[in-house]
């Protein structure tokens, strides 16, 4: 989504009826620093340069993020 729409009167209230989750997860959504981490740990999964597990869940420790099982 580009930027600019982020300010929408439509987006503010979207985001305004959002449960923590919600808004987390958007808000790392646009973190251009959590996005290249993604990236970064794709690759490397792509790679095969570290195990998919454990790329996962250190990316998921460095960023707070919690799974359902």
């Amino acid at each position: 989504m580009p930027t600019e729409y982020w300010r929408s009167p439509d987006t503010i209230d979207r985001l305004n009826r959002l449960e923590r989750p919600g808004f987390a997860a958007e808000f790392l959504r646009r973190n251009p620093h959590y996005r290249r981490d993604f990236v970064r740990t794709q690759r490397q999964i792509v790679r095969a340069s570290v195990d998919a597990e454990t790329a996962r869940v250190s990316l998921a420790r460095r960023w707070g993020l919690r799974f359902r099982p």
